[in-house]
């Protein structure tokens, strides 16, 4: 079975924040959460400036599942991690857990007054009956079920946000890597800090 993943690649990358306000929009969350976040490191440096987005990565062995007190995490088949709503407490347990900061309460506050936890559904939906109104009420889009990309991907203008199998993913990102130490061979092309890193990181797992 395949373990559906997400991964950004940080050269393609330009923060223009197209798959955050894609997802916001397509399951019409409440202000304040955002499922999918843009972030950029070392902004204004030049020659250092990199940007990428982070939002659930549906761990394998997923943190936030083995802390949640009244377990409404669950883990599909093909590794995405959902989560029931209606279950959910509003501990925030998931929140200090989570390496990412995916999760997303509508309120601040104490244990109990967060209100349903939120976060990314890689556009799979939730337990209720797929595209029910209910699912999108709660949930937002099931493009997962039609047999679509999640939206995030589908609208990078760059193709830097990947998602799909693990091991399809990991080949993709693999061959794009030795294009570009190929190219680099090629026409001693000059690459920054980051860039160099990532690609002799990748190469040396090739």
């Amino acid at each position: 079975m395949a373990r559906m993943k997400f991964y950004v690649d940080t050269n393609r990358c330009i923060s223009c924040f197209a798959c955050q306000v894609a997802c916001s929009s397509a399951h019409e969350v409440p202000v304040g959460i955002n499922r999918r976040k843009v972030i950029t490191l070392n902004e204004g440096i030049e020659g250092r400036e990199i940007s990428s987005t982070i939002a659930c990565q549906h761990c394998t062995d997923a943190p936030c599942s083995l802390v949640c007190p009244v377990k409404c995490f669950y883990i599909r088949e093909d590794g995405i991690v959902l989560h029931d709503k209606k279950e959910c407490i509003g501990c925030g347990y998931c929140l200090y857990a989570c390496p990412f900061g995916a999760p997303q309460f509508p309120r601040d506050g104490a244990f109990g007054i967060k209100g349903a936890m939120d976060k990314c559904t890689m556009c799979a939906g939730g337990p209720e009956p797929t595209n029910s109104h209910e699912e999108r009420e709660l949930y937002g889009q099931n493009r997962i079920a039609e047999g679509k990309v999640p939206m995030c991907a589908a609208v990078c203008s760059t193709n830097a946000l990947l998602v799909g199998d693990a091991a399809e993913v990991s080949n993709m990102y693999r061959k794009r890597v030795l294009g570009r130490n190929a190219n680099r061979k090629n026409d001693d092309l000059s690459l920054n800090g980051e860039y160099a890193n990532l690609a002799q990181l990748a190469g040396a797992r090739v």
